[in-house]
């Protein structure tokens, strides 16, 4: 039974190598000519790590991964801390580490995993259309590709969601800006070993370690969409918007590469139940499209690819009958994920101003108890525990 795959990134080649390890040949078709992950980093909490591993790249994550021993959250303008924890605790309950990695480099394993030379590249997918037997898909540039079913993990700007859903969805302003990128380790801006985070004002400033003696970093601030701002302001933006924060903020401003820093409007998508339309079935963006604020979209795309396998291999009622068990493992999981993404945005980006300010003096009395044990909920609700 032949799969075809439409997206390469994250989700669509997880998906191909766990549809593969259980057996099902599969023919992967990305739109872009050349990959180029959108972001710099990307935490790869123990939900996706579990899948990662279950797919064979237990020790190529271990390498890319950084050593985010503990977590702190510091006072924007002192740079007191407010709250410092180990994550130890955390790893010992759910059974794996968490790993913070470049993209780039987890892009590079998932492909090299698969097999690069297999992807063909340069085919957007225009048209599907399937029959009681198979599926069709067409693309840009005429050519058409023929399946038993097909997965599309074709992101957020998903073509064939439409035909899922019969309907556009609208994509959400989550009311927010990210700049994000990578800048070699400096302890004057924070730790090696800590996930450190600088609040205040509605506004966040973190950095994670990543392999390569490497932080990924990134700021959020509150704006309307649509600003005119780009690489060459981008400096002074941040120093606008970060006047008066501690000195390891401003440390790191002069620090970054406007070069190779990414601007991001955030947005999400309101949570659909309907992921599958017979042989066809939406997963990672295309299926549910989050926030940042939990650090789950890519582990989520994740999950979805090992419960696709899984369930498809392990269902004999025909190929739409195991969709829709799929469907229906991942519909109420996604939702909470890009739900509880949305209520930390609005309380980390002072949606209500009250609200935020309470947050900050919580923090003062945080032992990490309460922010581990959420962290731990969401990532034992996955499909491996």
């Amino acid at each position: 039974m032949k799969a075809i795959v439409i997206g390469a990134g994250i989700g669509g080649m997880s998906a191909a190598i766990a549809l593969e390890k259980a057996g099902f040949e599969t023919a992967v078709f990305e739109a872009v000519k050349e990959m180029k992950p959108v972001g710099a980093a990307i935490s790869i909490w123990p939900n996706g790590v579990k899948c990662l591993n279950a797919l064979g790249m237990k020790e190529p994550l271990r390498a890319l991964g950084g050593n985010m021993a503990f977590m702190a959250y510091n006072d924007a303008h002192s740079g007191s801390t407010l709250t410092r924890f180990s994550m130890s605790p955390l790893v010992q309950q759910v059974g794996e580490y968490p790993y913070p990695v470049a993209r780039a480099e987890l892009q590079a394993m998932l492909l090299d995993t698969y097999g690069r030379s297999r992807i063909q590249f340069g085919k957007r997918v225009t048209q599907v259309e399937q029959t009681p037997t198979g599926v069709s898909a067409w693309f840009d540039d005429g050519s058409q590709a023929e399946g038993d079913f097909l997965v599309a993990a074709d992101g957020t700007h998903s073509v064939v969601r439409h035909y899922v859903l019969g309907e556009n969805v609208e994509r959400r302003y989550a009311g927010y800006v990210n700049w994000n990128g990578l800048v070699t380790v400096d302890e004057r801006i924070a730790p090696a070993d800590q996930w450190t985070t600088f609040v205040g004002e509605g506004k966040r400033v973190s950095l994670m370690p990543v392999s390569g003696d490497r932080f990924y970093f990134f700021f959020d601030v509150p704006l309307p969409k649509g600003l005119a701002e780009d690489r060459l302001s981008l400096k002074s933006d941040l120093q606008g918007y970060f006047k008066g924060w501690a000195a390891p903020v401003q440390r790191l401003i002069d620090a970054i590469n406007p070069e190779t820093t990414n601007r991001v409007e955030i947005h999400d998508i309101e949570p659909f139940s309907r992921f599958v339309k017979g042989r066809v079935a939406l997963l990672g963006d295309a299926a549910h499209s989050t926030t940042p604020d939990i650090g789950q979209g890519g582990c989520a795309a994740m999950e979805d690819a090992v419960v696709l396998a899984q369930t498809v291999a392990s269902h004999s009622l025909g190929i739409e009958d195991a969709l829709q068990r799929y469907e229906a493992r991942r519909v109420e999981r996604t939702k909470d994920l890009v739900l509880k993404a949305r209520k930390r945005c609005d309380v980390t980006h002072a949606k209500d101003a009250a609200v935020t300010a309470a947050w900050y003096e919580d923090l003062k009395n945080e032992t990490g108890e309460r922010v581990l044990a959420g962290m731990c909920d969401t990532i034992e609700g996955g499909p491996l525990g």
